[in-house]
C-alpha cells in the first residue's frame, strides 16, 4: 500500500515538473539576460518551505559561477535589507505570491531600484505585480492528499531553480576546473584531477636562491620558508640541485662545517620535476616513489616555475588553488 501511494506522489510531482517545463519560454530568457547583466549577486528570498528551496537554490548558484546570498525576508524587516544594493537582483519565491512577510519587502526594493524575478504559481499576484520577470511555477496539484502541504510546487520550484543554475552556468562556460575551485574541501580522488600549475606555490613562496650563493645563504632561505627544502637555479632560473633539511641534518652528523661547504657540495644535483600541465595525481605518484615531500615544478627547458609540497596535495588546512 505505501509502494502504491509513493508512486503515486512521484508520478504527481513528474506532471507538476513537465507542466512548469512546457510553461517556459521568453520569461526565462529574460531571467537569464537579467542575471548575466548583474555586476554584484542574485539575493535570493522566501520563507517557510519556499525560503528551505531558495536556501538551496542559493548554494547551487554559488557552487556554479553565481555569486549569490539568501536573504530571510522577516530579518530583512528587522535590519538585513541593509545587505541588499541597488546593484543587486533578487529573486524572491513564493507559490501563492501573497506571502505577507515577502510582500512586506517588495516596496523597499522598489525603491532601491532593485530588479526582483519572481518565482511564482499564480501569475496575477501582488508579487508578480512587482516582478520585473515571473517565472510561473503553477503545477496542476499538489501530491499531499489534503492540499496543504507545499510538496509538487516546491519540487517543481527547486527543479526550476536548478535550471536557471544551469542555464547560467553555460552562458557563463563555466567549466569542471571552477567547480573544483569552489569545492576545495571536496574528496581528495577530486582535488587530485586538477593540473599542477593549480596548486603550486609561486614567486615570493618558493625557497630558491641563485648558484653563486653560500652554502649558509641557502641554510637561511630554507629557514625562512620552512617548506624542507631550498632549490638552487642559475641566473636563467633554471634547475641546478635542492637541499632539503635532511640533508643539512646529516652533513651536521657527519662532523661537516656547513660555513666551510660550497653550495654545490652541499645540494644535490638534478631534482626531482614535474611540469605545470601535469595533474596533481601525477605529482602525488612521483611524490610517492621518490619518498619525497616537495617536488620542483619546472618548464620543459628545466626552468623552475614554482613547487608543490605533499601538504597542498592532500589538504593540510585547505586545497590551494591559484586564481
Amino acid at each position: 500500500m505505501s509502494v502504491k501511494l509513493a508512486k503515486e506522489v512521484l508520478s504527481i510531482e513528474s506532471a507538476g515538473i513537465l507542466a512548469v517545463r512546457d510553461n517556459l519560454g521568453r520569461e526565462f530568457e529574460k531571467a537569464v539576460d537579467l542575471i548575466m547583466a548583474c555586476p554584484s549577486r542574485l539575493v535570493v528570498t522566501g520563507i517557510g518551505k519556499s525560503g528551505l528551496v531558495g536556501q538551496k537554490i542559493s548554494a547551487t548558484l554559488n557552487s556554479t559561477g553565481t555569486p549569490s546570498v539568501f536573504l530571510h525576508p522577516v530579518e530583512a524587516l528587522h535590519g538585513d535589507l541593509g545587505m541588499v544594493a541597488s546593484t543587486d537582483v533578487v529573486l524572491a519565491i513564493s507559490y501563492s505570491g501573497e506571502t505577507a512577510e515577502l510582500n512586506g519587502l517588495l516596496g523597499s526594493l522598489k525603491e532601491r531600484n532593485v530588479p526582483i524575478i519572481a518565482l511564482c504559481g499564480r501569475l496575477q499576484s501582488n508579487l508578480a505585480q512587482h516582478a520585473v520577470v515571473t517565472l510561473n511555477v503553477a503545477v496542476p496539484r499538489e501530491a499531499c492528499p489534503l492540499g496543504l502541504a507545499p510538496t509538487t510546487s516546491t519540487t517543481a520550484t527547486l527543479a526550476l531553480g536548478d535550471a536557471l543554475a544551469v542555464a547560467l552556468l553555460d552562458r557563463k562556460q563555466f567549466r569542471a576546473e571552477d567547480f573544483r575551485r569552489n569545492h576545495p574541501g571536496g574528496s581528495l580522488g577530486e582535488r587530485l584531477k586538477v593540473a599542477v600549475r593549480e596548486v603550486m606555490l609561486t614567486g615570493e613562496e618558493v625557497p630558491i636562491v641563485d648558484s653563486t650563493y653560500t652554502l649558509p645563504d641557502a641554510v637561511a632561505e630554507l629557514n625562512r620558508k620552512n617548506l624542507g627544502a631550498v632549490f638552487i637555479c642559475d641566473t636563467d632560473k633554471k634547475l641546478l640541485g635542492i637541499i632539503t633539511d635532511g640533508d643539512i641534518r646529516r652533513m651536521l652528523s657527519s662532523g661537516k662545517n656547513i660555513r666551510e661547504m660550497t653550495l654545490k657540495e652541499g645540494m644535490k644535483a638534478d631534482p626531482v620535476a614535474i611540469h605545470s600541465s601535469l595533474m596533481a595525481a601525477d605529482a602525488l605518484s612521483i611524490m610517492q616513489r621518490h619518498e619525497i615531500t616537495v617536488l620542483a615544478v619546472a618548464d620543459e627547458g628545466g626552468h623552475m616555475e614554482g613547487i608543490l609540497h605533499l601538504h597542498d596535495l592532500l589538504g593540510k588546512g585547505e586545497f590551494r588553488f591559484l586564481i
